[in-house]
Parts: structure tokens; sequence; C-alpha cells
């Protein structure tokens, strides 16, 4: 047995969350490999050390004061080894990390050496060798993730060796530099190693006993998920449940090795199994989980005949590929169809868009739908079962919900509702209280 442990910013936010580590990976001789993320918060007591080193990065960069903040990193960091009576001392290690910061740094460096550090903490507490991740994970010169190198690199390096601590969350192209993933990327970091060390598990240690099937601050005492399918992961964390970074899933999956979310403060806990696929068919509860987000902005094309003429969601779409702005649904009709993207991309083109968009699918009519939220239910058995539309109407309705945007796929896993940002947290909670309660 084999296992890939990623432990997160709240796992190794102090000394005494490294204790409770130690604990863990002492107490299973089968976790050989350890994935670290930077120091986060305690009890929303401390700022996470990423957060510091952007902030820290920028202000540098602004001209603005960023000594105290770099001093404030450094401090975390001290306080932890000295805590743990650890022989360590990072003195040198801080020295240069600064002098790079004077000189002018990038800012993917400066960023990544909260895992650096934390990681050569973790080594040196549990007595596993570290192996920095600039030398296992690469990108390409365009920025994507070099899978094949990668993948080589780890199985090379990685092959002959046990009980190793990596940091996760960045990378280096093939000249060094430091390139790091998106925020939350030590996920894809663990599920990396899982792959190409052909783990067994890889087990994602966090802050909570697995994952919820609605957001605790909207849903008092949600439900745990105890299974889940590696596509209803990716639904739900694509729709705003963050738990585990959304890009983790693939490499996994692609070598089937089953995911456990972990609690480091209930290590007793047996947490959410993430696998390809769960014999439950015919199981009464219908939804997995229940997530979204708010602010979307909706194009409502319409033109008359549009179903017999070619190309006008095509000119649609090219309006918003031209500006690389992600579109995240396009639901249609006989004579109209709507392009949802995030608000954020559009609020401050909005007028040259809706511009474009008339004079390249003359359409009818074209009408901006600002302030929607999207919220998704997933459920590996949701295609199966008839009545979940008839359910899900009958309980907004009942809640006066005004249902905007409606879209489902022919073997999809889950329903997507759009409604007005307002009643984001009253959709969730009457779709939980319908399907779960």
């Amino acid at each position: 047995m084999i296992k890939v442990a990623k432990f997160g910013g709240t796992s190794l936010s102090n000394d005494k969350q490294f204790t409770k580590v130690s604990d863990i990976i002492k107490n299973d001789n089968t976790i050989k490999y350890v994935v670290a993320s930077a120091p986060g918060t305690t009890d929303g007591l401390n700022s996470k050390i990423t957060d510091l080193l952007y902030l820290c990065y920028r202000n540098k960069k602004n001209n603005n004061n960023y000594k105290e903040i770099f001093y404030e990193i450094s401090e975390r960091f001290n306080k932890i080894v000295e805590k743990l009576n650890l022989d360590i001392n990072l003195k040198l290690e801080f020295k240069n990390i600064f002098n790079s910061l004077e000189e002018n740094c990038e800012e993917d460096y400066f960023v990544s050496r909260g895992e650096y550090i934390n990681s050569k903490i973790l080594a040196e507490y549990i007595g596993f060798e570290f192996i920095d991740a600039k030398s296992i994970i690469f990108f390409d010169d365009d920025g994507f993730l070099n899978v094949e190198k990668t993948n080589m690199e780890i199985s090379k390096i990685l092959k002959d060796k046990e009980n190793v601590v990596i940091p996760g969350f960045y990378g280096s192209y093939d000249d060094g530099r430091i390139k790091t993933f998106s925020r939350g990327g030590s996920d894809i970091t663990g599920s990396l190693i899982s792959s190409a060390v052909g783990a067994d598990i890889y087990e994602n240690w966090t802050d909570v006993s697995g994952l919820l099937m609605a957001d605790p601050r909207i849903i008092n005492n949600p439900k745990k998920i105890d299974v889940m399918t590696y596509r209803e992961l990716r639904e739900l964390a694509y729709m705003g449940a963050t738990v585990l970074h959304d890009e983790a899933v693939f490499p996994v999956r692609e070598a089937n090795i089953p995911i456990n979310i972990r609690n480091t403060n209930q290590p007793q806990g047996c947490g959410t199994l993430i696998v390809e696929k769960v014999e439950d068919e015919e199981a009464e509860r219908i939804i997995t989980g229940i997530s979204g987000k708010k602010n979307y902005t909706v194009f409502c094309i319409n033109k008359a005949n549009m179903a017999s003429q070619v190309g006008i969601m095509k000119s649609a779409l090219d309006v918003f590929y031209r500006r690389k702005i992600v579109v995240e649904h396009v639901p249609t009709g006989i004579d109209s169809f709507s392009v949802i993207v995030a608000s954020s991309a559009v609020v401050n083109i909005m007028d040259k868009i809706l511009n474009e968009l008339k004079s390249t699918c003359k359409a009818d009519k074209i009408t901006a739908y600002t302030d929607i939220a999207l919220v998704t239910s997933v459920g590996r058995n949701i295609r199966n079962k008839s009545s979940i539309f008839k359910r899900l109407f009958s309980a907004l309705e009942k809640e006066n919900i005004d249902v905007k945007i409606i879209a489902q796929g022919l073997s999809e896993i889950n329903v997507i509702i759009g409604v007005d940002n307002r009643n984001f947290e009253s959709t969730i909670k009457a779709i939980y209280d319908e399907f779960v309660n």
C-alpha cells in the first residue's frame, strides 16, 4: 500500500498543527510521499502566509512598506521552528529570499516560498527527505503543465525513494524559473505525485471531515458526503465548493486512484471517498451536493427563425473568444440563445460587447441581465429521475423564487438554474430542504 498525503494550510498553520500532522504520518507507515502547503490561518487569528507574500511583493513593486510584512512572514516560520525545538536555521533562506525581492524577482518565485520553507520545516520535523518541486513539476514556455515531462521526472527521481516531503503549489520552466499553479494548486501537486508513483490512494488532509452536501454558511449542519464520483466532485468544485481544487481530479482519475478528503483535527474519521464509479444507481438520495456562485451576466440573443440559420451562435461566441472571456453556459431555444459569463469579465466593456453582438449576429433583440447567481444540483442519479424537475420547481415556487435560466445536457449529472443574486441563499436552502431533509 502506497499513500500520498497532502496537508493543507490549516493543517500546517502552527506548531500544534505540525504535531497533529506528525502523529498522522507516524501512525500510518503507508504514507510514503507528503505534499505540504504554506501555513494558513488558525481560527482566523493569522493571515495566510501566501496572502502575505502576495501583499509583500505588490507593496515592494508599488514602493510601499514591505519590510514589516516580510518580517512578519519570517517570524511566523521562526516561531514554528522554535516551538517544535528544531535544529534548523532559516536565516540564510530568508536572506536569499529577501535579496531576491530587492532585486525584483518574479512574483511566482516569491509567493512560492511559503510552500518551500514550510516543507523544509516539515521534512526536518518528521525525518523525511526534502525534494524541491521545481525539480519534478514542469511547465512549458506558455505556462501550461508539461504532463509528460512531469510524470517522467517524478517517476525517475522518486522511484527509489520513500519518506519524502515535496512543496505544493509550484514547479518550474525548463530554464529553472519558478511557475505557480492557481491558488489551491497544492492539491494538483499531490494528484500529480499520486499518479506518477502509482499510489493506491491520495489523501487530502484539511480542516473539514470530508465534503458537505452544501455550504455550512448557508445550510445549518449540512450532511456529509460519504462517497462520490470524480465527475460529481468536478461539478461541485467548479461551481464553488472549495475543499479541493477542481483540476486536481484529472491526474488521479486517469490512473483510477481514489481521493480521500480527511480532517487533520479529527483523523479518526473516514472523510469523503472520491472514486470513478459508485454502484448505487437505485439510491434513495437523488442529489449528492449543491453549490453555486453569484455575479454572472447573461446575454440573451433573440432572432426570428434562428434555428434555420447557420453560424449565428458561432458569431456570438467569437465576440467573447476574441476577448479571452470564459463562457460558462449557452442555454438555447428555437429563436433565442443565451451566453452566460462572469460579470467581473464584462463589467467595464458591457456596451462594447452589446454593440458587437448586435453587429455580428444581426439579432432582433439583445438583452443583458446582470446580478444573476447560478446554482447547481449534482447527483449521479439525476438523469434517471423524471420527477426531479417537478420537485425542483415546486420547491422554488413555494419560496416565490423566480427561475431565470435552466440548463441540463442530455447525459449530464447536474441541473443548473439561474436566479437573482438576492435569491441565491434561499434557492440553495429550498433545494436542500426538498431533496435532503
